[in-house]
Parts: structure tokens; sequence; C-alpha cells
């Protein structure tokens, strides 16, 4: 199998790294805007560059797209009429009618597109997503998810993000839809600035909290900053009637305990705490690359179909909705066409 990677960047160095060590993967081709990036990354893993406007990437068997936002539709476009499999880094788009165009377009064509939340495929998630579909948990009573990046975002991120709720929490929405296997009813958030003034240039925040229901009544709720002066910490609790269970709580947790009761031993947290959303989740990113191939070589079905990116997208909206008026909103009342 030939995959092409589509951006250099971050994201593409993390992609073309795990395919080069897929025994599947014959052959990596590499493409940046850049041309240097892709040269310098390629080196770095024996992979082979291809330009950026070359027919010759359109040979490849599978596509990784890990450019910015802002490009993700015109590469859909260039590749949906090829009909071969995609893996897109989330969000699709910021707008849930590009969002939905950008899905239109992969079904006319019979294009399969993955998404990439990598959450899915983190062990201790996907270990908590087992345990309740199989009522391991009993009737599901709350989740509680804590999401903390480590150091702001510089300013020339900010401004193409498209905000906290549709950059951060959505991956937190999708947790949510993935792990219950059901819709989110209503949000009610609220947001601030509270330290780091480069958000309010842009309308952004640096601090959140969500409360929600989903479809089947449980209850979750969210606190979410962009500053995080022990490192990255992405928790999820969740409670039922027969067991309680926390994905995230590990020695590299980055939370400092208060003094114990003599009677009560500390947990031991806080060892070499995660510095990033990338170090956080590594092994995920490994293993949903890994799902990819194996998707793209009809030995899997879609482990994140695009439906992930356009709900949870909704949800964002609903939550900025929810800051504007400073009540709950009804997820189902936004609608795609106008949003």
């Amino acid at each position: 199998m030939q995959v092409a990677v589509i951006g250099a960047g971050r994201m593409g160095r993390i992609r073309v790294e795990d395919l080069a060590a897929d025994p599947r993967v014959g052959r990596v081709l590499v493409t940046n805007r850049t041309a240097e990036r892709a040269v310098e990354l390629a080196d770095d893993f024996d992979a082979a560059v291809v330009g950026w406007a070359d027919d010759a990437l359109l040979e490849a068997d599978a596509f990784v797209i890990t450019t910015g936002t802002d490009t993700h539709l015109a590469h859909l476009e260039r590749l949906a009429p090829l009909g071969r499999p995609v893996l897109c880094e989330k969000p699709i788009a910021l707008t849930l009618a590009e969002t939905q165009a950008a899905m239109s377009l992969m079904d006319r064509h019979g294009t399969p597109l993955q998404i990439g939340f990598q959450r899915r495929f983190d062990a201790g998630l996907a270990a908590l997503q087992q345990r309740i579909a199989d009522g391991s948990l009993g009737t599901l009573y709350s989740l509680v998810l804590t999401a903390h990046d480590h150091q702001p975002s510089p300013r020339e991120f900010i401004g193409g993000s498209g905000g906290i709720y549709r950059d951060m929490h959505v991956h937190d929405f999708d947790q949510i839809r993935w792990l219950t296997g059901e819709e989110i009813t209503w949000v009610h958030a609220t947001s601030a600035v509270r330290q780091h003034q480069q958000y309010a240039e842009f309308d952004d925040a640096d601090s959140t909290a969500i409360i929600g229901v989903t479809t089947g009544g449980a209850a979750f709720t969210i606190t979410g900053t962009r500053h995080d002066p022990r490192g990255h910490d992405i928790r999820l609790e969740a409670f039922g009637t027969l067991d309680s269970v926390a994905s995230g709580l590990t020695r590299r947790t980055p939370l400092g305990l208060l003094p114990p009761r003599e009677d009560v031993a500390p947990l031991a947290l806080d060892a070499r705490p995660y510095d990033g959303f990338v170090d956080r989740f590594r092994e995920a990113f490994r293993s949903e690359t890994d799902a990819f191939v194996s998707f793209a070589s009809d030995e899997t079905g879609n482990p994140c179909p695009p439906d992930s990116a356009l709900e949870s997208l909704r949800v964002a909206i609903a939550c900025e909705e929810s800051v504007r008026t400073g009540a709950p909103v009804t997820v189902a009342d936004i609608a795609t066409a106008s949003h």
C-alpha cells in the first residue's frame, strides 16, 4: 500500500512516522506547500517527496490530510473523485455548512472518510467505552471531564482556531457521543478570559465550564482551560449504578495533592507530567494511524466516521450560543444550513 501525507507540520510528522513503521505500508509519500519541510520530514523516515501540485500524489492508495483547517475542503475536493480512503484531521471545517458540504462531496463519490479524533484510540478511554457498552457500569449516572492544555496558544494560532469550543472541546463532545452511544441533548456553557489576554483579542476564552445531558439521561460536566502550570491534563470519570471508573489518572497526571490524613496513603501523581497533547496521546495517535491503514485495507469498518465531526461541531456551536444568551441551548436547534 502507498499512503500520501499532505502536510509536513507536527501532525504530518506523527502520521509519517507511524505509517513508515507499518509493514502493510510499502511506501509513504510526503507533500507540503514549503518543499523544504517535506524533504526534511521524508529524509527522517525514508519516505518519498511529491510536489504540492504533482499528479503523482494522486497515485497513492490512501491519503492523510494534516494541513490547516482552512485547506481541508480544497484537498477533499481534489481527492474525492478518486474514491480512495482519506484520514482528515479534525475538524473538517469550522462551520456546519462547510462540514456538511465536504461530507456530501465524499458521499457522492463513494470516498471513505475517517476523522482524526485520536482520543477514541486511547487505551484507557477505549476500555471505558467497552465497559459502558457491555453494561459493566450499569446505568450511567454521569461523566466528569477535565480538559486542560499545558501552555497557552500562540497568538497566530488563536485567530484561525475557531475558538475554545470548536477547537478544544470538540474532542470532549466526541468522547461523550462515542462513549455513551447517545447524542447530546442540551448544553449550558460559560467562558471567560481569566489570565491570558491574547484570547480576548479574538473574542475567545482561556477557561470554560459546561454542563449537559445526553439523550439517554446521563449528565456530564466539563472544565476547560488553555493553561495548566503543571502540565497537560485530560481525564474522564464515569459513575454508574454498578461501578465508578476513571481514565487518564496516572502517575503522570499533572495534579498536586494537598497533605493527606495520616490514615490515608497519598496517590503517586505528578511524576514527569505530560507536556502537551502529543505527549499525552502519542500511543493513541499510533493506534489511530494503524486503524486507518486497517480501514483503508478493508480489514475493518470506519472507526471514526465524518458525522463525528459534524455533530461534535454542532455541540460546540450550541455552547457558544449558550455563552451568548446565558441560558441552556438545545443542540438539535442548531441548524446546519445557518451555521
